[in-house]
């Protein structure tokens, strides 16, 4: 099991922005295939928020483009989420994943809660 361990939620008032970030084990982040946040609110399925592929592609919700940019920096063995002009539609559970080594092999970290308020 790889250790992905998320920070940076919280709550903040709509418009605002937030950054979490993902930490991988470095010892394997240069090989993982792809990484991704997705997001998970109250009553409703987990949905995929935005990827980001070991080459640096990137793709990202209809509903987040525009907004949220999803980064990495292999130096720190991190991924991050920027989040701009938050709306309470927003509000989510965020959880960062790791598809390693092969394809259907997934990671998921613990979540970070955002809330954002109207």
């Amino acid at each position: 099991q790889v250790q992905l361990v998320e920070s940076g939620g919280g709550l903040v008032q709509a418009g605002g922005s937030l950054r979490l970030s993902c930490s991988a084990p470095r010892s394997i982040f240069s090989s993982i295939n792809a990484m991704a946040w997705y997001r998970q609110a109250p009553g409703n399925q987990r949905e995929l928020v935005a990827s980001i592929t070991s080459g640096g592609s990137t793709k990202y919700a209809d509903s987040v483009k525009g907004r949220f940019t999803i980064s990495k920096d292999n130096t720190k063995s991190m991924v991050y989420l920027q989040m701009n002009s938050l709306k309470p539609e927003d509000t989510a559970v965020y959880y960062c994943y790791a598809n390693w080594p092969l394809p259907g092999v997934d990671h998921w970290g613990q979540g970070t809660q955002v809330t954002v308020s109207s």
